[in-house]
């Protein structure tokens, strides 16, 4: 294993062995504990119908019933965030049916996207025009959801989950100030393969556990594959943050992606205060 492998495996907190009852327990330990710890009440999760929220939902919704069977007031809300009618709504609701939340909210964050991008373009088309436009669009969509997310939390005294994981997270493959805010993630450290290993082990059917991943923000190129915007595959992502070896193409277009992408793992820069 590289020097540098070995390095961002550290960095992305990514253990060595996994066993996934140890994993199970110590994650529902971990949103339990920092929910009651925090003087909150309510975990809020947006549920997308991949396999990342549904593991996320399927841990918040035992977390709280656990909380809830030791006397702490605990509600966990699940938000459907449609942009218009979802390509893969059925799953989405497939998820949400697993997952069972204490209440669900939908809300359509099309009208709001649709109008932060017309206000853009009104100033600065030039900008945001042309071959990367439904890219930018994208984006508005996952800060939007995000938005109403924490609306939601603000109102019930809650934590926003996040569902980054260390694929994502070595890949920077989430929306800054988007998808990849939140309060608390509890899946952190895990690669794709340990998150469905965990899904697996919490009674989720393969078809939801071993759907196509996709992020779903381009509006033209809907339901389009993480690795095809990767470049490579899942198995190859897993394989690095496993210390295992790679192609050298693989490996090299991963380290790329960790490099250029490192500003989204960091706290807002500040210049050094003076002596």
């Amino acid at each position: 294993m590289m020097e540098e492998q070995q390095h961002i495996i550290q960095e992305l907190g990514v253990a060595r062995t996994f066993d996934v009852s140890v994993e199970i327990e110590k994650r529902l330990e971990f949103l339990s504990g920092y929910l009651r710890s925090s003087g909150s009440r309510t975990l809020v999760l947006g549920i997308s119908g991949g396999v990342d929220s549904l593991t996320a939902g399927l841990l918040a919704q035992r977390a709280v019933r656990a909380l809830r069977g030791k006397g702490y007031d605990a509600y966990f809300i699940a938000v459907r965030l449609p942009y218009g009618e979802q390509a893969d709504e059925y799953d989405a609701q497939k998820c949400l049916s697993l997952i069972a939340p204490d209440r669900t909210v939908t809300i359509d964050v099309k009208p709001a996207s649709d109008a932060m991008m017309d206000a853009v373009k009104s100033e600065a088309k030039d900008i945001v025009s042309g071959t990367r436009h439904h890219f930018h669009l994208g984006n508005i969509k996952a800060r939007q959801r995000m938005i109403a997310q924490y609306v939601i939390a603000g109102a019930s005294r809650g934590l926003v989950i996040g569902t980054d994981h260390a694929a994502e997270a070595l890949m920077g493959f989430y929306t800054k100030f988007g998808d990849g805010a939140a309060d608390i993630l509890p899946l952190a450290g895990l690669n794709k393969r340990r998150v469905r290993s965990i899904a697996c082990d919490l009674g989720a059917p393969d078809e939801l556990v071993f759907k196509i991943p996709t992020a779903d923000l381009e509006t033209d190129a809907p339901l389009k594959p993480d690795e095809d915007v990767y470049g490579v595959t899942y198995d190859q992502i897993d394989d690095f943050l496993e210390g295992k070896e790679i192609t050298p193409l693989a490996l090299q277009k991963i380290i790329a992606a960790y490099r250029t992408s490192g500003h989204k793992r960091a706290l807002p820069v500040a210049p050094c205060p003076a002596d």
